[in-house]
């Protein structure tokens, strides 16, 4: 079926700093046409950081696309599309913890919005964190919030944690690491 349809043409729309996007002409095998919109994202990495204690350390963060605060594992894009997604993950724990993890755990790849977006973002455990200080951009304003398990899951089936990255996150950790 994939083989039946095919992209003839491709237009940037928009160049960002984070995304561009793209007008895709489509191409099916009857012969009909019709307009997709792409958006192209370098890709990203997230850690979910495990204090001593078991409690998941989380960020606090306003998102303007939301225009509210939300509670997310900590990430950030790459710094190039080439850049391994574990250094990404190393330097945004760090950045936005003020934690250090000297062995991330791969813990699973995710594609935030396959319709139309070819965000991909890898995830990480840190276990065994040590102490830092927190290297925030200068429009950044983040706020550690220490969870357990149990309630980030609460959270998340009552729709209070909607992050796609961190619900992932959240449940893979659970089941990979048979946490409660």
């Amino acid at each position: 079926m994939a083989d039946e349809i095919k992209r003839i043409d491709r237009k940037l729309a928009y160049k960002g700093a984070v995304i561009n996007v793209y007008q895709d002409t489509m191409q099916f095998a009857d012969g009909h046409t019709a307009q997709w919109d792409f958006i192209h994202h370098d890709g990203a990495a997230a850690v979910l950081p495990v204090l001593p204690d078991g409690r998941i350390l989380m960020v606090r963060q306003y998102r303007p696309a939301l225009d509210r605060y939300t509670l997310e594992i900590p990430a950030g894009k790459l710094d190039d599309p080439k850049e391994a997604g574990i250094v990404c993950a190393s330097r945004e724990l760090e950045e936005e913890s003020g934690y250090r993890c000297d062995h991330l755990e791969p813990l699973l790849v995710l594609r935030t919005t396959v319709a139309f977006c070819n965000e991909r973002i890898e995830v990480f455990a840190a276990r065994e964190l040590t102490s830092s200080r927190q290297h925030l951009d200068a429009d950044e304003s983040i706020d550690l919030v220490p969870c357990t398990l149990a309630e980030l899951k609460e959270k998340i089936f009552a729709g209070e944690i909607e992050d796609s990255k961190t619900v992932a996150a959240i449940l893979a950790y659970a089941v990979k690491y048979g946490a409660k």
